[in-house]
């Protein structure tokens, strides 16, 4: 969990990349396995610490991009109205199970996040169909769904009260891309035994909304749907799943018919064409990062 005398960071800080690196070092040599940057508030100060849902973003936000942006303001403005209050966790795994720290290193990669995070508040608040929102940038040491929310789940940044006065463990709901869905359900990820029975418990007490991710190698909606399909017909009950995690998640739409494919990849490889393209993929204050401080020029 993240240290009880940790001091959280300011805008300015959040843009200050020797002092993120510094921060880093010390979480990297601490026993902490997660680490709370940043917290961005327009909510009552009551809403934002005792939240009912908190909504969890855990990606390489390499960099944080238009479809990033997507996943979260539809999870906050649109997912079920009983779930208020809502927090959302911008959460960095420094211990990426498949990527390594490239090409942009984890201090731009956490300026970055700070700077889109202040974009969603900005627009969440605009759409005034939410009572206010708390969005928190984070770090953990932990690679697999499974671990981060069990870390989570143990914060105590992350309690909510109910009437008696009592914490309570905070529901919380992954938001995620069709193709993190599959890998979450891979078993060779859950070694030794190879099994998806780990699982148990996160989709016990918590939910997955994943965003459907068509035209691309991932297959229409008719394919991801049937995949939901087949977890509702039991057909990984042999890997140790259970047919009723079909109920805990949400398919819900991605891009429209006709816009464009947005994905980090496709951000990296346009910051090389100008600003025009660049900007079309990410945000104002995110595309302004990455052209002032010449990230990716190499592609990647």
């Amino acid at each position: 969990m993240s240290s009880p005398n940790h001091k959280l960071f300011s805008s300015d800080e959040m843009r200050d990349l020797h002092a993120i690196q510094r921060s880093l070092q010390a979480f990297a040599s601490s026993p902490q396995t997660i680490e709370i940057l940043r917290t961005l508030s327009r909510a009552h100060p009551t809403q934002s610490r005792s939240p009912k849902t908190l909504y969890v973003l855990d990606s390489s936000f390499n960099p944080p991009t238009r479809a990033h942006l997507h996943i979260c303001t539809s999870a906050l403005l649109h997912d079920r109205p009983k779930a208020e209050p809502k927090r959302l966790l911008l959460l960095l795994a420094t211990q990426n199970a498949d990527k390594a720290p490239k090409p942009a290193a984890f201090e731009h990669r956490l300026a970055m996040m700070s700077i889109f995070a202040e974009e969603m508040v900005k627009e969440v608040a605009a759409d005034g169909n939410c009572e206010g929102v708390a969005v928190d940038v984070g770090v953990t040491k932990m690679a697999r769904f499974v671990d981060k929310a069990r870390e989570i789940g143990e914060c105590g940044d992350y309690s909510s009260v109910d009437d008696e006065g009592r914490k309570q463990p905070v529901e919380q709901v992954h938001l995620t891309g069709f193709d993190t869905l599959v890998r979450l359900l891979d078993i060779k990820y859950y070694p030794p035994n190879h099994t998806l029975a780990p699982l148990e418990g996160l989709f016990e007490k918590h939910r997955v909304r994943v965003t459907r991710r068509t035209g691309d190698a991932w297959g229409g909606k008719e394919v991801q749907d049937e995949y939901l399909t087949r977890v509702r017909r039991g057909e990984l009950e042999d890997k140790g799943g259970k047919r009723e995690w079909a109920e805990r998640v949400e398919l819900v739409e991605g891009r429209k018919e006709g816009e464009e494919v947005v994905s980090s990849t496709k951000v990296r490889e346009s910051s090389q064409k100008g600003e025009v393209e660049l900007m079309k993929l990410v945000t104002e204050g995110v595309g302004r990062w990455i052209l002032d401080e010449n990230l990716y020029v190499d592609g990647g």
